[in-house]
């Protein structure tokens, strides 16, 4: 039964669900709160490493609910960081895990990775992953 009979509104919560399950999935977790907390930190470094067109670009195919934790509390005047090395985005994303540090940052990032490739066409990834230091390239999965 459809609550607004809008059938992207009706469906977003799903569409973040499958997201947290598949990120969960890679990351071998099984708590959904901690899977959205990496999906927020890792899209909010991700966006604030790529240039303002690409990161819109990139937004463009998310679904509604990730797009709009993606969007949560950008400042496009501030983007790309000046400084962009790997270190660095971890950081960025283990700042959302002060008081449970990600034990793998590497892999945790990867997970999340893993699933834009998944859902995000493949164009728009090699666009993104292209822009990125090769470091930070390394993170993605292969092409397949």
């Amino acid at each position: 039964m459809s609550q607004t009979g809008i059938s992207v509104l009706d469906n977003a919560t799903q569409d973040v669900n499958i997201w947290l399950n598949d990120i969960s999935e890679q990351a071998h977790w099984d708590d959904k709160n901690r899977s959205y907390r990496l999906l927020r930190a890792t899209l909010h470094a991700l966006r604030d490493w790529l240039s303002v067109d690409e990161a819109a670009d990139l937004a463009a195919q998310l679904p509604l609910l990730v797009r709009g934790i993606y969007y949560e509390g950008w400042d496009p005047s501030a983007t790309p960081v000046p400084e962009r090395k790997l270190e660095q985005f971890y950081e960025r994303v283990q700042r959302e895990f002060k008081t449970d540090p990600l034990n793998n940052p590497k892999l945790s990032v990867s997970a999340v990775f893993a699933v834009l490739s998944k859902r995000v066409s493949k164009g728009e990834i090699d666009q993104v992953k292209n822009s990125m230091r090769k470091e930070l390239r390394n993170l993605w999965p292969a092409a397949s």
